[in-house]
């Protein structure tokens, strides 16, 4: 199965918080997330990683420039307006079958998403998304699941979901049309295309990644610590 890395953002707040390093380089019990990320994506079962980096963060291209030859990376160079965008970036180099694509500032643990690889590979869904109850986001996409985890609705307000989306897909490569007809109609955020699926009457399971974190702040970057420490 092929894996991608989205990673092409300005990290505009741990800047403005006098953060030395870029984001993707952000270390992680002494790793840079993203090699982290790519490491784990790796010890899963990656064939190749698809990875997209913004083209004004050239340290972190360098970086993964060098990366690319020891592991399998097919890296993409481009400033993208969304995440959607760097994803649809991504497309050509994600296979024709399965694949899973998460943010590079996601940190989670090593176990829970080998384990939520493994179910994906036998689920008779159309796609799984991680998801977690540790509510630590600024935004959250509240996730509505039924008794047996399958994913009822996204919601911008919490309601009864005790899930927030975790920021880990995994998909069937046919999603790529929807995911392109959101772009063409102007819906450029994740959680637009999330919605599309499901109206389009896919089936996706949420997946309990216990804790996540996603490193927005330097304040974040403990926590991050600890989560990639279980596990």
């Amino acid at each position: 199965m092929r894996f991608g890395i989205i990673s092409a953002g300005k990290g505009n707040r741990l800047v403005a918080e006098g953060y030395g390093q870029p984001k993707p380089l952000v270390s992680v019990n002494g790793v840079p997330m993203i090699e982290r990320l790519a490491r784990i994506m790796m010890r899963c079962g990656a064939d190749r990683i698809a990875v997209i980096v913004n083209a004004d963060n050239r340290e972190t291209v360098d970086f993964v420039t060098c990366l690319s030859r020891e592991l399998p990376i097919d890296l993409t160079v481009k400033s993208t307006p969304s995440p959607m965008h760097s994803l649809m970036e991504l497309a050509p180099y994600l296979g024709n079958d399965r694949f899973c694509v998460t943010t590079v500032d996601t940190v989670f643990s090593e176990s829970r998403f080998r384990a939520m690889m493994d179910e994906f590979a036998r689920t008779p869904y159309d796609g799984m998304m991680g998801v977690t109850s540790f509510i630590d986001d600024e935004k959250p996409l509240y996730v509505d699941v039924d008794g047996e985890m399958m994913i009822q609705g996204f919601l911008d307000e919490m309601g009864v979901s005790r899930f927030v989306s975790a920021g880990i897909y995994a998909l069937k490569t046919s999603a790529f049309d929807l995911l392109k007809e959101c772009l063409e109609s102007g819906q450029d955020r994740m959680r637009y295309f999330q919605r599309q699926l499901l109206k389009s009457g896919l089936r996706l399971k949420a997946f309990d990644m216990g804790q996540v974190v996603d490193v927005d702040h330097i304040s974040d970057v403990a926590k991050a610590q600890q989560i990639a420490s279980i596990l």
